[in-house]
């Protein structure tokens, strides 16, 4: 049995480490076929803040132990973010393709709008904008929606943008510039996050590599920019001879045998836990290769959708996208310091900001 109340593997301070997850919805309604899990981990910042995710799970047990990580995963991303947000995720049991309905996804709002704002929804995988448009029917608690709808849209657009901050402070750190004028990349995904940070990577000169499963998503990137290279496959991307590995698709890209084969100086990307297993971090650090953590630098969509909360605005967004730059450049700061891994050092900054910040406020109660 999994704790409902539990964390997963992480190793972290007693202040944060040791708390349990604030609150477990388990939502049910027969007539729609709705079967969802709420869990919001912490408000020590403010209201939780996550996506929420329809995925076809093996079982409810399942469901439970991806939305319990997930949720307190969000509460750091949102945390070093910047974010008066605290974490919080949602996942929906079915098959987005043959369950989802306009009555389903109603009938999820008003579960999201029985917790009094405790907890904001927004898109994940197997839900999209034009979802949270038909979620908000029932609730006020609903981010990333359409743009028709006053929404912050695609989510990728700053999300691209943060990863390129991220990346920047990285080579600021490595090579003492935070230009990637000259420098190889190799971009491994380049569906909607990849794809717009090839673009920003050669518009600052950088020289990129690529490669996706998908032969429609490479020619996508070859039509606008002839000038990247392509490899065949995520085998090929480690062992090139690129400066910088993106990891830009699924997770668990980093395991064992990929931190052997990796020639990068630096790993950077958009793709969420990257990292195969526990250690990992531990391995890139003894090859003297500088992981920047995943939920630092690709905490640019949320704080796009975040911004929708007080009612959207681009450039605000944008701004606050910008400073993942100096919260990343902070991480390797402290990483020396206290040598510790980068992962590490971000999950300590993470806890810092939620404790000093949580006396101040205790369980966030609504609106």
């Amino acid at each position: 049995m999994t704790d409902v109340f539990g964390l997963s593997h992480k190793d972290t301070s007693p202040s944060i480490g040791q708390a349990r997850h604030e609150q477990v919805v388990f939502c049910s309604d027969d007539r729609s076929g709705l079967h969802a899990i709420i869990a919001i981990y912490n408000t020590a910042l403010g209201p939780g803040l996550g996506g929420t995710r329809f995925y076809p799970y093996e079982s409810e047990q399942a469901a439970l132990e991806d939305v319990l990580n997930l949720s307190r995963a969000m509460a750091y991303k949102n945390a070093l973010a910047g974010l008066d947000l605290g974490g919080g995720k949602a996942v929906i049991i079915g098959d987005p393709a043959k369950d989802k309905s306009e009555a389903l996804l109603r009938a999820y709002g008003r579960f999201i709008q029985s917790l009094g704002g405790r907890y904001f929804t927004a898109c994940d995988v197997g839900t999209y904008s034009e979802d949270m448009d038909i979620v908000a029917k029932e609730s006020t608690f609903v981010t990333g929606r359409t743009v028709a709808n006053g929404g912050a849209g695609d989510s990728s657009i700053l999300t691209a943008y943060g990863v390129f901050q991220g990346m920047r402070a990285a080579s600021a750190h490595t090579f003492g510039t935070s230009t990637l004028r000259g420098r190889r990349v190799g971009v491994e995904g380049v569906g909607k996050v990849g794809y717009r940070l090839v673009g920003h990577l050669l518009e600052d000169g950088a020289e990129v590599v690529i490669c996706d499963v998908s032969e429609q998503a490479v020619e996508r990137v070859r039509k606008l920019h002839p000038q990247v290279e392509v490899v065949a496959d995520a085998a090929a991307m480690k062992a090139a001879d690129i400066d910088v590995y993106s990891p830009c698709a699924l997770g668990g890209a980093l395991d064992d045998d990929a931190v052997v084969e990796l020639r990068a100086k630096i790993v950077c990307g958009g793709a969420n836990n990257q990292l195969a297993h526990p250690g990992v971090e531990k391995q890139l650090a003894e090859r003297g290769i500088l992981y920047a953590p995943d939920y630092v630098v690709n905490s640019g969509g949320v704080i796009q959708v975040a911004d929708e909360i007080q009612g959207f605005n681009m450039d605000r967004a944008r701004v606050k996208a910008t400073q993942i730059f100096d919260t990343t450049l902070k991480i390797f700061s402290i990483a020396e310091e206290e040598g510790v891994p980068p992962a590490a050092a971000a999950d300590r900054l993470a806890e810092r900001r939620m404790s000093e910040v949580g006396r101040l406020r205790g369980i966030w109660l609504g609106r």
